[in-house]
């Protein structure tokens, strides 16, 4: 469905997925977009009524749910999402209720390199700076250190992780992301596919690595970019409450039969 300057937005992202072929798989980040930014994770919380409305969602007819976080599945513990919901952590590199594979002892070795990389970036950002450890990466968080300091850090981590081979970088708001064993939102999004085999996706992301995920997208699928900025997804909605009321709309929209889903295509 193509929508016009006078249209909600929400109203067309909603139809739209409606409009797809079923089963569903309607896949989210997490921060930025089912939970306001914040400048630790540790505080975000999900944004007023999400957390049931996404349960409602995952338990329609037809329908999969799926969290695909940068987080690591114990930085999303914190959301409590219902077990009706699929989480994946780490870009997809970590699932709920699997058991993520040892690191190599050359991915050990690669890691300890990065981490101290990371290490040092921290401490030229100085105060505010913080280092995140997952599994099988390391994240450098400048958010709450002084603007020029951080960017400099950022630059010259990545500067420095030049000279190691067989790791991946992200980039995000203020974050710099290595990973020593590569991962990325298209690929664990591809994973995801591949377990549902569904008849349409959506994908909703708000930061750059989301954009590995729109790529992946096929044209009769939907991609939705949260808040502002380029993008090459197809829909956009202006913040976490526009998600929330997104989220909401289909509960009822997808609730319908399937006589008046028709309809509305």
């Amino acid at each position: 469905m193509n929508g016009t300057e006078h249209d909600d937005p929400v109203d067309v992202v909603a139809h739209a997925i409606a409009a797809m072929e079923r089963p569903l798989l309607l896949v989210f980040d997490c921060d930025g977009v089912l939970a306001p930014l914040t400048d630790h994770a540790d505080d975000s919380v999900l944004t007023d009524g999400v957390g049931p409305a996404l349960d409602r969602l995952s338990k329609t007819a037809d329908v999969r749910v799926a969290v695909l976080s940068g987080r690591s599945l114990d930085g999303l513990a914190q959301f409590d999402f219902s077990d009706s919901i699929i989480v994946a952590g780490s870009y997809g590199g970590e699932r709920r209720g699997r058991s993520i594979q040892a690191l190599t002892t050359e991915e050990r070795a690669l890691l300890s390199e990065l981490d101290a990389i990371a290490v040092e970036a921290a401490k030229q950002a100085g105060p505010g700076a913080w280092v995140e450890r997952k599994p099988t990466s390391v994240v450098i968080h400048v958010r709450e250190a002084d603007a020029e300091l951080g960017s400099d850090a950022l630059e010259m981590a990545r500067s420095a992780s030049a000279s190691l081979d067989g790791h991946e970088c992200h980039e995000g708001s203020n974050v710099l992301e290595f990973m020593a064993r590569p991962a990325d939102k298209g690929r664990g999004l591809l994973g995801l596919i591949a377990d549902i085999d569904p008849g349409g996706t959506a994908y909703f992301g708000d930061d750059v690595p989301d954009e590995d995920a729109f790529a992946v997208l096929g044209t009769s699928d939907v991609s939705v970019k949260v808040g502002d900025g380029a993008s090459v997804a197809g829909q956009r909605l202006p913040t976490p409450d526009a998600v929330a009321q997104l989220i909401d709309r289909l509960c009822g929209l997808l609730d319908a039969d399937s006589e008046f889903v028709l309809s509305e295509e």
